[in-house]
Order: structure tokens, then C-alpha cells, then sequence
């Protein structure tokens, strides 16, 4: 599994409330979801984001509350993976389970620039800045874990292997 797209870069600690913020939780529909991600953080981002591009942050990204409408936003908007420093547990399993592919990298989260163009590989755990010719490793992510990712998370998983 391989993600290319450009980076919209985030500092720490943006928490749930931030990326979905808590005025738009009457609905967990992706298509509004959609329309208020990463609204107080930046009130541009919805607007500029195209399918593709990568969220890059700091450390204890998700942090906050364990709504799952934080990894439907970042998805239902277009974004095809996470980078960040470090994430909050449970944005963490909330992620794979709602089919939103993140990575854990530190070296990535400083260096990277608003606007890079990054190559990552989920295999190898493989981050190139294509921009700088950087590049960075991150945690591989288990073909276990891709597989939640490939079929659209835990549920959809689930459901193509007829236990539900």
C-alpha cells in the first residue's frame, strides 16, 4: 500500500475538537463530516485539501475525546494517511478501525513543510520527501492492519468475511 499526495502541516496536540469540532457531532455522515475537517485548526483546510494529500503533525495527534467522527472527517475529506510525531491511543485504533492508514514519525513530523510532496509505503514504513529528496523511516504497518485499511476498516473487514 503506497500514499503520495502534499502535506498540510499541524503543531501538537490537536486534539479531536480540532479536527472535527464538536458542533458538527449531531451527524456522522462523511459528506458534512467532511466539510468542517481540521475547521479550528484551519478554517481553510476543507476548502484546500484534495484526495490524496497527507495531514502531517506533531506529537499526541487525536488527542482529546475517543469520538471515531475524527477519523471519518480526515478520510470523508480526501486524506490518504496520517503522519504525525506521535498519536493518542485511541485515534490511533480508531484510525485502522474507521480504514484511515497513520504513521508514527518523529524525524518526518519536524522536517516536513506545508505543501511537501511525500511518497509513503506502508510495507516498508518508508516516508521520501520528493520535494527535499529527504527521507524517513516509519513503523511498517502489518499487513493485518493494511488489510483493515484496504477494505475500508474494522467493520467492512468484518462484513467481506462473513461474520456479519
Amino acid at each position: 500500500m503506497k500514499f503520495t499526495g502534499r502535506a498540510f502541516c499541524f503543531g501538537d496536540d490537536i486534539d479531536t475538537d480540532a479536527i472535527i469540532p464538536a458542533r458538527y457531532l449531531s451527524t456522522s455522515d462523511p459528506d458534512v463530516l467532511k466539510l468542517h475537517c481540521m475547521e479550528d485548526a484551519d478554517s481553510t483546510f476543507a476548502g484546500r485539501v484534495r484526495p490524496g494529500d497527507i495531514i502531517v503533525a506533531g506529537k499526541n495527534f487525536g488527542c482529546g475525546s475517543s469520538r471515531e467522527h475524527a477519523p471519518i472527517a480526515i478520510k470523508a475529506c480526501g486524506v490518504s494517511c496520517v503522519i504525525a510525531a506521535s498519536f493518542a491511543r485511541i485515534f490511533f485504533r480508531n484510525s485502522f478501525n474507521m480504514g484511515l492508514c497513520i504513521f508514527e514519525s518523529e524525524e518526518a513530523s519536524r522536517a516536513v513543510r506545508d505543501g511537501d510532496i511525500l511518497e509513503v509505503d506502508a510495507d516498508s514504513g518508508i516516508i521520501v520527501n520528493t520535494t527535499s529528496g529527504e527521507r524517513f523511516q516509519a513503523r511498517p504497518i502489518p499487513p493485518f492492519m493494511q488489510e483493515l485499511v484496504a477494505d475500508g476498516g474494522l467493520m467492512e473487514h468484518i462484513r467481506r468475511r462473513g461474520c456479519i
